[in-house]
């Protein structure tokens, strides 16, 4: 979804990661969240704890870390000024899904259906969802020409991550297959919505 790392040491680093990430999501899979610790994520990896820690802060980032939000930023930056900034959301994403590989989407489908079905990273992925705010304000009150901070950017960023928001489950049940292409797709569904007033009845 990004330009792969040139330099030699981008590429191990890149690898590094890659590799800290890949193995912390077969143990959360294999032995549970909880009871897999920051020293057995090293090991598998064949790294040290500390280089655990250089790339990712605690081990509930591994699968936190949101690797989509920088990339539908920039697609929202360069969306042409003129495009209202929902608008300019929605088409953001509808590139970013297009440009997803399988691999990205597997990857995707399986840090989806851990954050869903650990609470506690369910309820860290909706802290979360503040400094999700923070960069889509950010962008919008850019494009705008309005300064950091803008309260209606804000608004209009806040309004845009609730109705992204309403398409997680209700119930809090987890599906079995994951995020799927129908996901997004509700998402551009309740950002349509969103642009056309909040319209109530059956869609």
């Amino acid at each position: 979804m990004t330009a792969p790392p040139t330099g030699l040491r981008e590429r191990k680093k890149a690898k590094t990661r890659a590799a800290i990430r890949e193995n912390a999501m077969r143990l959360f899979e294999e032995q549970g969240f909880a009871a897999t610790t920051v020293e057995q994520i090293a090991e598998a990896a064949e790294v040290s704890p500390s280089t655990f820690f250089r790339y990712f802060p605690a081990k509930e980032d591994v699968i936190l870390v949101d690797d989509v939000d920088a990339v539908l930023v920039e697609g929202i930056r360069t969306q042409p000024p003129e495009v209202p900034p929902v608008e300019a959301i929605r088409a953001a994403m509808r590139a970013v899904v297009s440009e997803m590989s399988p691999e990205t989407w597997e990857f995707e489908r399986r840090r989806q259906l851990l954050v869903l079905g650990v609470p506690e990273l369910r309820a860290r992925m909706l802290q979360q969802m503040t400094g999700s705010i923070d960069l889509i304000a950010g962008v919008i009150a850019e494009r705008a020409g309005l300064p950091a901070g803008d309260f209606s950017a804000r608004v209009a960023a806040g309004a845009a991550i609730g109705a992204m928001l309403s398409v997680l489950p209700a119930d809090g049940m987890v599906p079995a297959e994951g995020v799927t292409l129908g996901d997004y797709q509700r998402i551009e569904q309740a950002l349509t919505l969103l642009q056309q007033g909040l319209p109530l009845g059956p869609r």
